[in-house]
C-alpha cells in the first residue's frame, strides 16, 4: 500500500505516516492478536529529528471575557422554524409554582462570536501540540491523528448502545480482540472494558477481591499501600470501606519487606503496588512480595499507572499480580487530561474471573455476543459497556504497533534515562538506582538559594514547556506526590519526543539554574510571558468557585430568590 501523509508532532517532530499491509515483526513478549493480525492495515510514525523546539508565543497577559460579557440580551434570538405539531402552552405542562417569573438570564452571541471566543481560550492552554508535556507518572503522551480518525468513523460513533448485537457484530469483535490483545500483555485471564478511568479501575478490581474473599467465608478488611502511592490508592479502599495501612519505603525508594512482612496478616485484602513504582523505580523484589502476600492468601493488586515503562517487555501477571488495571488513557494513547473521559480496564487471574462485571463479551460460532449470567459478578460497574470510543481508540493504537509494541517501552525508558543523565548535573538524583520511564530530581539546593520547585516549574512555562510533576512541600490539601521526596521535580517524557525536544528541555533546566545563580528573582517571579501570573493556589482550593455571573445578573438572581415579605393578615 503507497499511503502516506505528512504529519507533524508535538515538539516540532516531522513524522510520517505509513499505512502498509500486513503486521510489524519484532521483539515482544508474545503475539498480541494469535491468530487475527494477518492483512491489517497498521500505521507506524518514523520521527524526523526537528531542528529545534520552538516556544510558542502566547502573547502579554490576557483576560479573554466571559460569554456573559460578550453577549447582551437584547440581541434577537435565533429563529426557528414551525414545530409543525400542537404545542400546549407551558403553564398546562407544569405547575405554576415551577415556571420561571423572569427572564432567562442568558447572554445572546451569534455562532461566530462562540467559536472565536473558545478558539481564544484554546490559544492560551498549552497542550500536547505544542511542545513536551513531562507530567511524571501521567504518561502525556502525543496521541496518534489515526486513533481519531477510526474512533470517528461513522459505524463507532453513531452507533447505539442499545443496538442489537446481532447488528453490532463488528464493535463486539473490537472489544473481544481489544481484550484479547490487553490479556496477551499483562499474562491475565479475563478483562473488564467497563472502568471510565485508572481510579474507577482500581475500585472495581478491589470489589472483585472482596466478592472473592466473601465467597471463601473471609472477613478482610485492610489494604497495604506503599507511602510513594499514587492517592487514588488510599482512595479507592476507603470507597471500598477497607482500611489503608502504608508500607514504608527505604532509602533505595523500594518497598521494604521487613515492613511489609510486619503487616501482612488474615485481615489484609490484598497489597496494591505499582511497577516501576512510583518514582519510577522497579521493585526488584516483586516475587518475593508476591509470594508472602499469597501465603497470607493475600491478594497482589497492579497500579498499571506506569506499564509504559513494560509494555511489551514484561508482564505483571508474570510478576504474580491477581489483578491489574490499565490506564489506556495513559499507556496506550487515548487521550489524557480535560476531565475525560477515559478508560480503566481490569484483567484478573483465573480464580477471580467468577466476579468480573457483567457483561462480558464471548464468541461463539454464531459470533459475538454479551453475557450477563454470571452468577457471582459484582453486577455492572458502568452505564453500557464503557467509554467505547476510548476503546476504539487503544486498539488502534495496539494494532498500529502489532509485535512490535515493545519498542514504546524500549523508546520511553530511552528518552528518560538520557534526560537524567544530563539533569542530574544540575539537579541531586532522589534515588540513586536506575530508573525507568520516568525520574525523581530533588531541587533541595534550589530552595537552599530560595527558589523552590514550585519556582523551577513555573518558569518553565516562559520557556515553552508544561512543568513536570512536583511537591509544593505543603501540607494538604495543596501537596502533591510523590511524598516521600522534598522539593521533588518527578519528569516523564514518553516515547514520542525527539532528541531534539529533549535537548531543548535540557537546555531550558540549565537555563533555570544559571538564573537562579545569577538573579534568583526570575524565577520566583515567574511566569512572567503566560495569559495569567502567579495564582493564590491555596486560597483557590479553599475558596472554589465554579459560578460567576456579571454583577446585574447575580444582583437579580438574587432578589429573586429571596421569599416575598409575609404580609399582614385582612
Amino acid at each position: 500500500m503507497g499511503v502516506r501523509a505528512a504529519h507533524t508532532i508535538s515538539g516540532g517532530a516531522d513524522a510520517e505516516l505509513h499505512a502498509r499491509a500486513g503486521c510489524a515483526r519484532g521483539p515482544a513478549v508474545g503475539p498480541v492478536f494469535p491468530g487475527a493480525v494477518e492483512c491489517f492495515a497498521g500505521f507506524r510514525y518514523r520521527a524526523q529529528p526537528s531542528t529545534s523546539h520552538r516556544a510558542v508565543p502566547r502573547g502579554a497577559r490576557v483576560s479573554e471575557p466571559l460569554l456573559f460579557e460578550l453577549g447582551s440580551q437584547d440581541r434577537p434570538s435565533p429563529r426557528l422554524p414551525a414545530p409543525g405539531v400542537t404545542v400546549r402552552p407551558i403553564d398546562e405542562l407544569v405547575p405554576a409554582g415551577l415556571t420561571r417569573t423572569s427572564s432567562l438570564p442568558i447572554a445572546s452571541l451569534s455562532e461566530p462570536e462562540v467559536a472565536r471566543h473558545f478558539g481564544r481560550l484554546g490559544r492560551l492552554n498549552f497542550n500536547l501540540h505544542q511542545g513536551l508535556y513531562p507530567l511524571g507518572s501521567c504518561t502525556m503522551k502525543y496521541n496518534p491523528a489515526v486513533n481519531e480518525a477510526l474512533a470517528r468513523l461513522d459505524d463507532f460513533a453513531d452507533l447505539h448502545p442499545y443496538h442489537p448485537p446481532a447488528r453490532a457484530q463488528g464493535a463486539l469483535r473490537l472489544m473481544w480482540e481489544l481484550e484479547r490483545a490487553l490479556l496477551a500483555l499483562t499474562a491475565m485471564e479475563r478483562m473488564s472494558l467497563q472502568p471510565a478511568a485508572g481510579a474507577h479501575g482500581e475500585w472495581t478490581g478491589l470489589r472483585m477481591i472482596q466478592a472473592y474473599h466473601r465467597s471463601r467465608g473471609e472477613s478482610r478488611d485492610e489494604v497495604l499501600v506503599p507511602d510513594s502511592a499514587h492517592g487514588t490508592n488510599p482512595a479507592s479502599a476507603a470507597l471500598s470501606r477497607l482500611k489503608t495501612v502504608t508500607i514504608k519505603s527505604g532509602p533505595d525508594g523500594l518497598v521494604q519487606l521487613d515492613d511489609l512482612k510486619s503487616k501482612l496478616s488474615p485481615r489484609v485484602a490484598a497489597v496494591m503496588l505499582t511497577n516501576p513504582n512510583t518514582v519510577g523505580l522497579f521493585e526488584k523484589d516483586i516475587l518475593e512480595i508476591a509470594r508472602l502476600s499469597h501465603e497470607q492468601g493475600v491478594q497482589v493488586y497492579y497500579d498499571g499507572a506506569n506499564l509504559n515503562a513494560l509494555v511489551g517487555v514484561a508482564r505483571p501477571g508474570d510478576m504474580g499480580f491477581d489483578v491489574v488495571h490499565l490506564n489506556l488513557h495513559k499507556t496506550f494513547s487515548t487521550p489524557h487530561g480535560g476531565g475525560g473521559p477515559g478508560a480503566g480496564p481490569v484483567g484478573v487471574k483465573s480464580h477471580l474471573v467468577p466476579f468480573l462485571p457483567i457483561p462480558t463479551v464471548e464468541r461463539t460460532d454464531e459470533g459475538f455476543r454479551f453475557e450477563y449470567d454470571r452468577p457471582q459478578s459484582i453486577g455492572k460497574v458502568r452505564s453500557f459497556y464503557g467509554n467505547f470510543g476510548m476503546l476504539v481508540r487503544a486498539y488502534a493504537y495496539i494494532r498500529t504497533y502489532g509485535n512490535t509494541i515493545s519498542e514504546v517501552a524500549q523508546n520511553a525508558v530511552l528518552n528518560a534515562s538520557y534526560l537524567r543523565q544530563h539533569l542530574r548535573r544540575s539537579f541531586e538524583d532522589a534515588f540513586s538506582g536506575p530508573s525507568l520511564h520516568e525520574f525523581v530530581l530533588t531541587a533541595k539546593k534550589a530552595k537552599a538559594q530560595g527558589v523552590s520547585a514550585k519556582d523551577i516549574a513555573k518558569r518553565l512555562i516562559d520557556l515553552g514547556f508544561h512543568p513536570p510533576t512536583i511537591d509544593l512541600g505543603f501540607h494538604p490539601p495543596t501537596i502533591y506526590f510523590p511524598l516521600i521526596v522534598p522539593e521533588a521535580l518527578m519528569i516523564e517524557p514518553t516515547e514520542t519526543e525527539s532528541k531534539a525536544t529533549l535537548d531543548a528541555f535540557i537546555k531550558a533546566m540549565e537555563q533555570i539554574v544559571e538564573e537562579i545563580a545569577r538573579d534568583p528573582e526570575i524565577v520566583r517571579t515567574a511566569p512572567h510571558d503566560a495569559p495569567v501570573g502567579r495564582l493564590d493556589e491555596v486560597r483557590a482550593a479553599r475558596q472554589l468557585d465554579l459560578r460567576w455571573r456579571p454583577k446585574a445578573i447575580e444582583t437579580a438572581v438574587v432578589a429573586a430568590s429571596r421569599p416575598a415579605p409575609e404580609t399582614a393578615p385582612r
